[in-house]
């Protein structure tokens, strides 16, 4: 499910400007799904950072504080 590919690509397109660029040349309408697409990507990007918060203190005493229950 994971896709490194695709990851770097994302990145690479938004680091190098050309979203800003598609944006700036595009319709009113392509703009506005560019823009639903991004607020997509950061509610993945909470999603992710929620899931990797429990990963990682799933079986520590700090998960134990916040009621985390232990992996089996």
């Amino acid at each position: 499910m994971l896709n490194e590919k695709f990851l770097n690509e994302l990145e690479d397109y938004l680091k190098s400007g050309k979203l800003e660029e598609d944006f700036e040349y595009s319709s009113e309408e392509r703009r506005m799904e560019i823009l639903d697409y991004l607020e997509r990507v950061m509610d993945i990007a909470e999603i992710a950072d929620e899931v990797a918060t429990r990963l990682i203190f799933k079986n520590s005493q700090l998960g134990q504080m916040f009621g985390l229950k232990d992996q089996k």
